[in-house]
């Protein structure tokens, strides 16, 4: 069961980097773009992240209920679980929406600024804080 969970942690892990950096990425698309320079290498950095942070995000989720099986049926005191199922979904969501950035990205526009995308890089952070003292405090 610790292998599992060290694969577990290395998948969520390799998702979050993506999903941390993917939106630095619409930054400087957004910005390069209002200053005239060529942003066509962003796009297509943007596309193989998040080809990546998505192989990362099902194998996250496949050890996740691999894991959540394992422990199957839940025990009392384990609510703490169901909030960190609630915040993954959230996560997903957030997921999703970077896709569809990312494929507005490949149209070669994206309709928002710059400071816009540094305030959504915030969300998936805001996401992992709670999920991580959800999984360590327990605090019910």
């Amino acid at each position: 069961m610790l292998w599992l969970k060290t694969f577990h942690i290395l998948f969520v892990m390799s998702w979050m980097a993506g999903i941390f950096y993917l939106p630095r990425i619409f930054v400087h698309f957004v910005e390069g773009k209002e200053a005239g320079q060529d942003v066509d290498r962003l796009a297509i950095m943007a596309k193989k992240l998040y080809g990546f942070m998505t192989i990362m995000m099902m194998l996250a989720i496949g050890t996740g209920v691999w894991l959540w099986l394992a422990y199957f049926p839940i025990a009392e005191g384990m609510g703490w679980l169901h909030a960190k199922i609630v915040f993954v979904l959230l996560m997903l969501a957030y997921h999703l929406w970077a896709k569809k950035r990312m494929k507005e990205m490949q149209e070669g526009h994206l309709d928002h600024g710059g400071i816009y995308y540094r305030w959504a890089n915030e969300i998936p952070l805001l996401l992992v804080t709670i999920i991580l003292i959800l999984v360590v405090v327990k605090p019910f």
